[in-house]
């Protein structure tokens, strides 16, 4: 799956580069937070929680640091965090979605549309790119849940739509069935790596170029650090031989 299997490819390669923590402690916090702030602080009765909860257990974050981000919602002093997306195109033509978490709209829009337009892109009104992908539920599992055979089986028993195995597990379902999916999967794969709301690309650019693509990991990494970005969805493929140059 193109957007977000490439995308996290792009994350293994920075390897070494690993993004600083506690960067990622801030954006997987503000997360907690918003997503406490928008329904009941607890998460058995709030999916948006859980899948946060679990995203953060996946990256070690504490439980002193969960616990302060979801007491933080409740608190008169808990910034208001607004969910903003952008949209435009990045090298060789290929179509971004950027989702971010601000509490400054001003500073985000300036510090995306500079990112973007410095390395080789552009951005373009709101729905200039979004109707090229479909909005659905993911689910993700690492590779020790299961071969891709157990993994489709029990996706399909839990209503499913699709499944992609591929260093990991990728699990598409309707957005309303997010949640039960999720519940039904458990029992047999155990907890998952991640559930959310994603962007799925209907069609998808391969990125040849070796200019191109170094451009526009660039352009991937830059975004992903900066705080107010959650998530970058994409509808690029590049072939491994040209990832592999890159390094």
């Amino acid at each position: 799956m193109a957007g977000h299997s490439k995308f996290k490819n792009i994350m293994h390669r920075k390897g070494a580069q690993d993004k600083k923590r506690s960067s990622l402690f801030s954006k997987l916090s503000r997360e907690i937070t918003v997503a406490a702030k928008m329904g009941l602080p607890d998460p058995a009765m709030n999916a948006r929680l859980r899948s946060a909860i679990i995203a953060a257990r996946a990256q070690s974050m504490p439980n002193d640091n969960i616990k302060r981000s979801i007491e933080k919602a409740s608190g008169n002093d808990s910034a208001n965090y607004e969910e903003v997306r952008y949209e435009g195109f990045g090298p060789a033509g290929v179509s971004l979605i950027i989702e971010t978490l601000t509490d400054n709209r001003n500073r985000t829009a300036t510090n995306v549309r500079t990112i973007v337009s410095k390395n080789g892109g552009n951005l373009g009104a709101s729905g200039s790119v979004s109707h090229g992908f479909d909005r659905l539920g993911l689910i993700t599992y690492p590779e020790s849940a299961g071969d891709a055979d157990k993994v489709f089986e029990a996706a399909l028993e839990a209503g499913a739509e699709d499944v992609t195995s591929d260093e990991g597990h990728e699990i598409w379902c309707s957005i309303d069935s997010l949640h039960e999916v999720a519940k039904a999967l458990e029992p047999v794969l155990g907890e998952a790596e991640g559930i959310k709301l994603a962007w799925r690309p209907q069609t998808q650019v391969a990125v040849t170029s070796e200019a191109d693509a170094a451009l526009l990991m660039k352009l991937i990494d830059t975004l992903d650090d900066d705080d107010d970005v959650q998530t970058v969805w994409g509808n690029y493929e590049v072939p491994d031989e040209v990832m592999e140059k890159l390094g």
